[in-house]
């Protein structure tokens, strides 16, 4: 049976474009990367308008760039903001360790068991296909190149259905559980955008039961997504995910925690990062209460709540609750 190229999983297609823009030194234009990377070619051979591979493919620049991965555009020598041919790559000097790191030998051994599951070996067959027309369009591919293992995918269940749905303009169903609800309630949206923010994935869209634009967490989509034959224009994808990224970022602007952080611990790296220095300890932004709450009490004795009091409620009714499950012991 053929393969439908339709159908071809979001993820694949962001790991071969990865490892084609880590391969070339001079980077690749927009036209070589949708003519011959595995999840664009099969669409663009499928007769998919030029247009629409175009957005997708800027959609799939904005989805890595979240993920931390750093495209370079290369503009024209002469012309340096002419970008009608415009050339992409990734860096291979943001991945490179500093001379002056060492590891001990337990490390290297941890190293060494990583480098079995991340290793060039690891490639699939497309993206190992992808260099091989790459190199025989007459450009230079660096080597060794870093393989990603599709054994590894550390996103939720619902980001691939959701990602086809967004392509494919189709209205999704999910159960969803809010946060402090004993009960999911059906959510019936057109994805528009899905991004990252604070590690967390969010699908942002309008909500045609409640009749207004929402951003949902991934994590609490308690079922399967479920697209359905309803379609919607294209066109409101535009802007979606930058508009939504605004969203979450002015709800996080209007909301911050007072914390203590014991110095040195996992909880002071991981906060300091996002926090603003106080008085007393730091202010942290979050979005959702219930979410952060998790995370706070997930550092155990490393972090004290000093306000609000809803958030220091929720820390403390976690911490309760664990020490309830051990037995009650100290």
């Amino acid at each position: 049976m053929a393969k439908d190229p339709t159908r071809s999983a979001p993820e694949e297609r962001l790991v071969n474009l990865v490892v084609a823009l880590m391969a070339t030194e001079q980077g690749l234009t927009k036209d070589t990367i949708l003519t011959s990377v595995s999840g664009y070619r099969e669409q663009s051979e499928a007769g998919a308008k030029k247009d629409a591979l175009e957005k997708m493919f800027e959609r799939d620049k904005e989805n890595l760039r979240a993920l931390g991965v750093p495209i370079e555009t290369i503009g024209d020598y002469a012309d340096p903001d002419d970008l009608r041919e415009a050339r992409y790559r990734v860096p291979t000097a943001e991945y490179e360790l500093p001379a002056d790191i060492d590891f001990t030998p337990a490390e290297l051994a941890v190293l060494n068991l990583a480098g079995g599951v991340w290793s060039e070996s690891s490639m699939s067959a497309d993206a190992r296909g992808g260099l091989r027309k790459i190199r025989a369009l007459g450009n230079e591919v660096d080597a060794p190149i870093i393989g990603y293992s599709p054994r590894i995918n550390l996103r939720e269940p619902a980001f691939t259905p959701l990602q086809r749905a967004i392509e494919q303009g189709r209205v999704a169903e999910f159960e969803y559980l809010k946060g402090g609800d004993d009960t999911a309630h059906t959510r019936r949206i057109q994805p528009l955008a899905l991004l990252e923010y604070e590690g967390r994935w969010h699908v942002y869209g309008f909500d045609l039961i409640q009749d207004a634009e929402r951003t949902f967490l991934l994590s609490r989509i308690v079922s399967d997504v479920r697209s359905t034959r309803e379609t919607f224009d294209l066109a409101l994808r535009d802007g979606a995910g930058d508009k939504a990224l605004r969203g979450l970022q002015e709800v996080a602007a209007r909301q911050r925690a007072l914390v203590e952080v014991a110095p040195g611990t996992e909880a002071a790296l991981r906060l300091h990062r996002r926090a603003i220095p106080a008085d007393q300890g730091i202010h942290v932004p979050y979005v959702d209460v219930h979410i952060f709450a998790d995370e706070l009490a997930s550092y155990g004795p490393e972090v004290r709540v000093v306000e609000p009091a809803q958030l220091r409620d929720e820390v403390i009714a976690r911490l309760e609750r664990t020490l309830a499950v051990h037995g009650g012991a100290a």
